[in-house]
């Protein structure tokens, strides 16, 4: 728990890492139960079906269907490239205090296989890449008939 503080205190020093603190704590505290495998991450059906095929021409008749399946991806994946919406990557206050809390876990990445987390967390990572994948494949198809996209609310503020 001090660890879990000390990360806490840290990030909330530095105004770039301006998050709750409660979340920030919070977490934190959860890289230790990731890393035994007790807490997973939920491969969304969505991706599922993406890794499955993610070349399939299923719901590429039309203009809505192709838009409805870009939206269900966008909702897992995020905002594509170059959706105008920025996203923040590098330093933020939880990656430091994860990486804070993973640093006193001795032989972490022996436990993490073990116990199957590491594995679960490339099985993640392979079904967002195959989502990435079919996002783009989709927009090809809709870019070639002439789709237009509708306009999020989070791109219509920026």
């Amino acid at each position: 728990m001090r660890t879990v503080m000390l990360a806490v205190a840290l990030c909330s020093a530095v105004p770039a890492f301006a998050q709750p603190p409660g979340k920030v704590a919070e977490d934190a505290a959860m890289t230790p139960v990731e890393d035994v495998n007790l807490k997973k991450k939920e491969i969304p059906p969505v991706l599922l079906s993406a890794q499955d095929d993610p070349y399939s021409t299923e719901a590429t008749r039309n203009c809505a269907q192709l838009n409805t399946a870009l939206g269900e991806l966008d909702t897992v994946l995020g905002p594509d490239f170059d959706s105008g919406i920025e996203t923040k990557h590098g330093l933020n206050a939880t990656s430091v205090a994860k990486s804070v809390v993973g640093s006193f876990i001795p032989f972490r990445g022996v436990i993490r296989e073990v116990s199957g987390a590491a594995g679960a967390e490339r099985r993640y990572n392979a079904a967002v890449d195959a989502g990435i994948a079919r996002r783009g494949y989709l927009r090809g198809i809709a870019r070639t008939k002439g789709c237009k996209r509708p306009r999020t609310e989070s791109a219509a503020t920026n």
